[in-house]
């Protein structure tokens, strides 16, 4: 998703733009997530600007693609559990307020309006009419197909040649060398190994989660609903494994139940014990989920960074290289913005964000 946003802005700035892929489209992380573009999950900071940034730009192409994308401006409501919760929950939402996001305190049978369906006795919420989501996948596909770029499948990138002073060539792949002046690095959860082969450190790593997938129910589920200890578990440097519950319907009919977080290496391995936790969480939100069948779950690895902040930028270090990569779970809800700054940052235009938070070289290897 992040290498086809990089892709349609690169190509409306006037850039001629080849995108190379080893595998199929959104046969990555994008195959494996949600579709969520949301504001409700992040603090005032460099992320929560990209997220705005984002959204707005994601709200314009909704008006090209929306359909074919489906694009849903529904909403989110975050949930708490106890008096606790919900204050420390509002305190966050007047933080996130004073940066520009709709923050929207409920309670009571108001509650109950926005989500007929959710458990009995709950104190209150937050409701944020910003979040929406689209079909990752069908999203990916069609900026793709938007952007005119050549689109080569099936070719892994086998090294990154460079001049002599330094500056990159192009990339060098199994089938052959394509020559450019400016690689843009949006390899997702591998970024760090297309980096390495540029001659610069990234420290990406995969951050599995599961989802699970049920049958399709008329529209039970009206928003994007979770718990409100799912954004301590975004911003956690745990390897252990979290879950929180993470509920949403679709357009398609199927509800989608996450979220859990693990470190574990590239371990495709399906875990019952983290599927029975997802199942467990969404049915004490909502449950009548406990009388519906889930007929799959599949997972992803999210690309992860130390500090949660993605790359996106030019790497001071190999002249050419730029990076738009580690934006762990919320690459589909950042790639629009990630891919205008990208454009920007190749046009030499001013990027209508500050980039230094997102700097690629602000790691070092000694403190990976």
């Amino acid at each position: 998703m992040i290498g086809a946003a990089c892709a349609l802005y690169a190509a409306r700035a006037g850039l001629d733009v080849t995108v190379v892929d080893r595998g199929p489209v959104a046969g990555g992380t994008t195959g494996g997530g949600e579709g969520n573009l949301l504001v409700s999950d992040k603090a005032p900071g460099p992320e929560l600007d990209l997220a705005l940034l984002s959204g707005r730009l994601w709200g314009e192409l909704a008006e090209e693609f929306g359909t074919f994308v489906e694009y849903e401006a529904k909403g989110g409501v975050v949930v708490a559990s106890s008096p606790g919760s919900l204050a420390a929950l509002e305190r966050f939402a007047a933080e996130q307020r004073g940066a520009g996001v709709v923050a929207e305190p409920v309670g009571g049978d108001a509650l109950y309006e926005l989500e007929p369906h959710l458990a009995p006795g709950l104190p209150g919420a937050v409701h944020y009419p910003q979040d929406s989501q689209v079909m990752p996948a069908l999203a990916a596909a069609h900026l793709l197909r938007a952007s005119g770029a050549r689109l080569l499948t099936g070719r892994t990138v086998t090294g990154v040649p460079r001049t002599a002073a330094g500056a990159v060539r192009g990339v060098r792949t199994d089938q052959g060398d394509i020559h450019a002046p400016a690689v843009i690095n949006a390899a997702g959860t591998w970024g760090s190994d297309l980096a390495a082969l540029a001659g610069a450190f990234l420290p990406v790593l995969p951050r599995r989660g599961f989802v699970l997938v049920t049958e399709p129910l008329p529209r039970m589920v009206r928003h994007k609903v979770y718990a409100a200890d799912y954004v301590a578990d975004v911003a956690s440097d745990s390897a252990a494994l979290q879950t929180s519950p993470v509920v949403e319907g679709t357009a398609a009919g199927p509800v989608l139940i996450g979220a859990s977080r693990e470190r574990v290496g590239f371990d495709r391995t399906f875990s019952l014990p983290v599927v029975r936790a997802l199942a467990a969480g969404a049915t004490r939100l909502f449950p009548f989920l406990s009388d519906i069948r889930a007929l799959r779950a599949y997972l992803g690895f999210r690309p992860y960074l130390p500090d949660h902040l993605p790359a996106i930028g030019p790497d001071p270090r190999v002249p050419g290289l730029y990076h738009a990569c580690g934006h762990e779970g919320a690459g589909i809800g950042l790639a629009t913005g990630t891919g205008h700054l990208i454009a920007q940052a190749l046009t030499a235009k001013t990027p209508d964000l500050n980039l230094t938070p997102f700097r690629p070289d602000r790691f070092t290897e000694e403190a990976a």
